[in-house]
């Protein structure tokens, strides 16, 4: 019997020869996501084979490359005759392994878009200079030799260097007769000492890549000298007990208290995923020289502790769009303290910097004149249109409810969350599947989507988002003015409740898929084009990883088209923090994105209003854009 090993866990299990990995996991309580149900058409559940052989049967899924690599779809795999180590990749748990094979997220990326180990060009680097010793007469100080030293190692004009770092710089020179390791960043042309280390440590530099999202904070922990993964975790925000949409935080933050309070809960959320990826990977945190931050307009406000009531009044001026270079100790971050902390770029108040970074991830970033949309669906929905002549940019208040938020069940799309669904039409009755194949905990985002749009299909729910009461089935209960439908009843239910989804639930979702596709039409409106008329739409955001693209356009969330103009690039934030964590080439072609976006704000285009109140229904009060839903 071959022994299954499956890191990063270290679980191990006998299972008979022939017998497939997936059924390994399954004994060893491994969560691996399988949407499809095991078939081998989604994806989603991607290993590493580390040692030992394997029968993987692979169809076309995945690159010649990625195979010999090792990379294989659990589901399709079967144990050889020898024991087996298996590295398990989780959405929200620890990833390892070399960004440029190892995250699901970076599969849906272009690798032209991608850096190569060519562009690896952090802001914060680390040398190694050796400082030549004191002498009886000289004239010069500890200070003077080390600057010496460092000016004729590395180009510069000026250098500055901190009191804290003078006080530590005798022990440091003379620890090891003057090898040390400078950590620096340029400013113009002054050298800024970040900080000094005896012996040669220049190896040793780590980075974080971090994407604040309004419901989720995502962690990614980089090795620099590589560019590689070393660990990576997803958290809900801390932030939420204080309002689930960033108008509700940005009234609580009204009072300085309350600010200090919002402030304090994300760097908490932040730090202490840190600290935990950090103690896992044997990592000093004073190593992490390099630190990249993406987040929408007001997100960033609320770390930095600056007042964002002016982003929700006109005329809707945030205090900053491009943050200036702080210190980490400025910041708040538990990392290295004198290290520069970059932060992405903004362009409008509802406009942050987490579509600065996913735009890094589409084509959208390239010399292209083909006009493609990219839509960033969460919290709030962000569009940005155009190619290489023009860009334009807007946002809309979709709400927490695709990220699970404001819904009784609702759940964000992680294990145990029910993704997919199938209504029987005769009987209301559904099939469900959840992610990692555990029992119910309750709905994601996409799973909601492919509710509505099979209830509404089989006629269970009508165009006004209402349950069918002429119809009778027991997973209907009528309670007056909102009924609501049973998914999954209580004994199949991880905590013994049953799932159901109420007719309250049923609105949140539509007035959000309401918000995002009328800000879709109004931009295409401005420059006189349709969705048919569009080369690519990219699909940005954590709960479009199980998006259905006809379920979508069932419910009117997304356009009737063709499922090949659409591309789902997942969270494109992380990846664009990512990307300009380890690549100066990219900073600036961040920079310039920003540089080049127009803002739309919708409050003050009175079409919106009459495009959103027309979208209201399922999947539109316009029959004629959802022709072949009808």
């Amino acid at each position: 019997m071959p022994k299954i090993t499956f890191r990063p866990s270290g679980i191990a299990v006998d299972i008979e020869n022939g017998s497939l990995l997936l059924e390994a996991a399954k004994q060893a309580k491994i969560s691996v996501d399988t949407p499809c149900g095991g078939k081998g058409t989604c994806g989603k559940c991607l290993v590493r084979i580390e040692s030992g052989n394997v029968d993987f049967e692979n169809n076309g899924l995945l690159s010649e490359d990625l195979v010999d690599d090792g990379y294989v779809l659990i589901c399709k795999t079967k144990a050889a005759d020898e024991d087996v180590v298996v590295h398990v990749f989780s959405e929200f748990g620890e990833e390892q392994g070399k960004f440029s094979h190892a995250t699901e997220d970076l599969l849906l990326i272009d690798k032209a878009l991608l850096p190569e180990t060519k562009d690896i060009d952090p802001l914060v680097k680390k040398v190694c200079v050796n400082v030549f010793s004191a002498e009886m007469g000289d004239g010069l100080s500890d200070y003077d030799r080390f600057k010496k030293s460092v000016m004729e190692n590395i180009e510069g004009k000026d250098m500055e260097f901190p009191l804290s770092l003078l006080r530590k710089l005798p022990d440091v020179l003379r620890e090891d007769g003057g090898k040390i390791t400078v950590a620096f960043f340029m400013y113009s042309e002054t050298i800024k000492i970040v900080d000094v280390e005896p012996s040669d440590t220049s190896f040793s530099n780590y980075g974080i890549a971090v994407d604040i999202g309004t419901t989720s904070v995502a962690v990614r922990l980089i090795y620099m000298f590589e560019g590689s993964i070393l660990s990576a975790k997803t958290d809900y925000n801390a932030q939420i007990q204080c309002g689930l949409d960033v108008i509700s935080r940005i009234n609580y933050a009204r009072k300085p208290e309350r600010l200090l309070e919002l402030r304090k809960k994300v760097l908490g959320t932040i730090n202490d995923m840190v600290d935990e990826m950090s103690r896992r990977s044997a990592i000093d945190k004073r190593s992490i020289y390099n630190a990249s931050i993406a987040g929408n307009t007001t997100m960033m406000h609320l770390l930095l502790g600056i007042p964002p009531e002016n982003i929700r009044l006109d005329p809707y001026t945030p205090t900053v769009y491009d943050i200036p270079l702080y210190t980490a100790t400025e910041v708040g971050l538990d990392i290295n303290p004198g290290t520069a902390v970059y932060m992405a770029p903004s362009v409008g108040s509802y406009v942050g910097g987490d579509i600065t970074s996913g735009l890094l991830c589409t084509s959208l970033s390239n010399q292209n004149e083909d006009i493609s949309l990219f839509i960033d669906i969460g919290t709030n929905g962000e569009l940005i249109l155009g190619n290489e002549d023009f860009l334009i940019g807007c946002a809309c208040s979709a709400g927490p409810a695709f990220e699970g938020g404001g819904i009784e069940y609702g759940m964000r799309a992680s294990t145990g969350a029910i993704g997919r669904v199938c209504v029987n039409k005769d009987t209301g009755v559904c099939e469900y599947a959840t992610i990692g194949g555990v029992k119910p905990l309750g709905i994601c985002g996409s799973g909601m989507i492919a509710l509505i749009a099979d209830l509404f299909k089989t006629g269970w729910l009508d165009p006004n988002g209402k349950l069918n009461r002429d119809k009778k089935s027991d997973v209907i209960e009528i309670e007056q003015r909102n009924s609501r439908y049973i998914i999954a009843p209580a004994d199949e239910c991880e905590n013994g409740k049953p799932i159901f989804i109420s007719e309250t639930d049923i609105d949140n979702l539509i007035r959000a898929k309401a918000a995002i596709y009328s800000a879709c039409r109004v931009m295409l409106q401005k420059i006189d084009m349709e969705f048919a008329d569009l080369a690519k739409i990219y699909i940005a955001g954590g709960f479009g990883r199980y998006l259905d693209i006809d379920k979508s356009s069932t419910i009117g969330l997304l356009p009737d088209l063709p499922v090949d103009k659409f591309s789902f690039i997942g969270n494109s934030s992380i990846i664009g923090a990512y990307m300009t964590l380890i690549s100066k080439k990219h900073r600036d072609k961040q920079q310039t994105l920003a540089d080049n976006i127009t803002y739309l704000d919708l409050s003050t285009e009175h079409e919106y209003m009459d495009q959103y109140t027309a979208a209201l229904f399922i999947p539109h009060t316009d029959s004629d854009l959802f022709k072949k839903k009808n």
